[in-house]
């Protein structure tokens, strides 16, 4: 199942392949009683949001959640023969990890719920939701979820990745916040050669102005800003006069993320570079693009929680909390009800498709023997949480 997944290109701007993908999911889980529905993307560029429904004999319901998207292009798979392959205890390729490896531990979960207790099975309404455009992080997709919530809404359960740590296994219980920004840097063009002097240069001026964003990352508070692009100027003969940079910041209380923001937009206004000719200065100007709010610390999450740590703990498991630096669906659910989120495999180097000889670069792999354990854990964990 998870190599027909991987051999299916899904970069989120991929539509056809995105929707491929809805569908083989759709049609895997078919025949465990789901019923599925397709909720378009309010992106009309990306494809279509799955939802599968099983209805239970009570109204006491669970969601457990996914995504369908990956961040590589077809080329880019082709370019860096990125594809299904098998090494020992990992297989290497698009999604094992992030997050097609979490699809296919939903499936195992569900069957084994079903096989070994199938009153419980049988009592819960499953949701099982797939975002069609996580990678771009659309937040219609949360509007989809929390639209299915209700005050029978046991828990929500993301089946991004498990983190590990030297004891053991760790569950994602809050996330940090994400804002992007654009910084646009408005000076004054000159002829570089007759009247360089009248010119503000708007390229040296935000090459200052990122500095000072750079600047403000402060790693004892676990706040990070990141420039990620810059462009600017025309042409070479030209003193620059509009520069643009791009990039986002991260923090996991609300305290520091609205300090951070202020921060962040008290930069806008006259810069310091400036025309030697008139003193003409270049303006700077700064912009809050998209907001994610902080999934803090809270009292649902950490009870979902203990319910995993009490099955771990009858497994000889060390369950751990985290705290993640990446986003993830439960950043959009996780005020509505408890969510708890990394009940996926293992596996590592998301987001990386290159290898090199030397093995300084490893591409996306999942390992073969976090499934069946892991799988193990959630539905010890779901029979205890559905039953109780």
């Amino acid at each position: 199942m998870l190599e027909r997944m991987v051999e299916i290109n899904s970069f989120t701007a991929n539509r056809d392949g995105v929707d491929r993908l809805g569908r083989l999911t759709a049609e895997c889980f078919q025949p465990l009683g789901f019923v599925s529905q397709t909720v378009p993307s309010t992106n009309p560029d990306w494809g279509d949001h799955l939802v599968l429904t099983r209805r239970g004999k009570s109204t006491r319901n669970i969601s457990l959640i996914s995504h369908l998207d990956t961040v590589f292009p077809p080329e880019e798979e082709q370019r860096n023969n990125f594809r299904w392959q098998e090494e020992g205890d990992r297989i290497f390729g698009p999604g094992t990890h992030d997050i097609k490896g979490g699809t296919v531990m939903m499936w195992l979960v569900i069957s084994a719920l079903k096989a070994c207790v199938p009153e419980v099975f049988e009592a819960i309404t499953w949701r099982l939701l797939w975002n069609s455009s996580e990678e771009c992080f659309s937040k219609d997709f949360g509007h989809v979820c929390r639209s299915g919530f209700d005050k029978e809404t046991v828990a929500a359960l993301v089946f991004e990745a498990e983190g590990q740590t030297s004891i053991g296994r760790s569950l994602v219980v809050a996330r940090k916040g994400r804002a992007t920004w654009r910084i646009t840097v408005r000076g004054r063009g000159a002829h570089a050669g007759g009247k360089h002097r009248h010119g503000a240069n708007a390229i040296l001026q935000l090459g200052q102005t990122v500095q000072q964003v750079a600047a403000l990352t402060d790693y004892s508070r676990q706040l990070t800003f990141t420039v990620a692009t810059i462009n600017g100027g025309t042409v070479l003969n030209r003193v620059p006069h509009e520069a643009v940079a791009e990039g986002e910041f991260r923090a996991f209380t609300p305290e520091a993320y609205q300090q951070a923001k202020a921060a962040l937009l008290a930069l806008a206004g006259p810069g310091q570079v400036s025309s030697p000719a008139d003193g003409y200065k270049c303006q700077v100007t700064v912009d809050i693009v998209s907001e994610t709010r902080p999934w803090i610390r809270n009292r649902g999450s950490d009870e979902l929680l203990e319910v995993w740590r009490r099955a771990g703990k009858e497994l000889g498991m060390s369950i751990e909390a985290e705290e993640r630096g990446g986003l993830s669906d439960g950043n959009l659910i996780w005020d509505a009800v408890p969510t708890l989120d990394g009940l996926g495999p293992w596996g590592d180097n998301d987001h990386c498709s290159e290898r090199s000889p030397d093995g300084a670069k490893i591409p996306e792999f999942v390992q073969v023997s976090s499934f069946v354990p892991k799988a193990v854990l959630n539905v010890l964990a779901l029979n205890s949480l559905a039953a109780s």
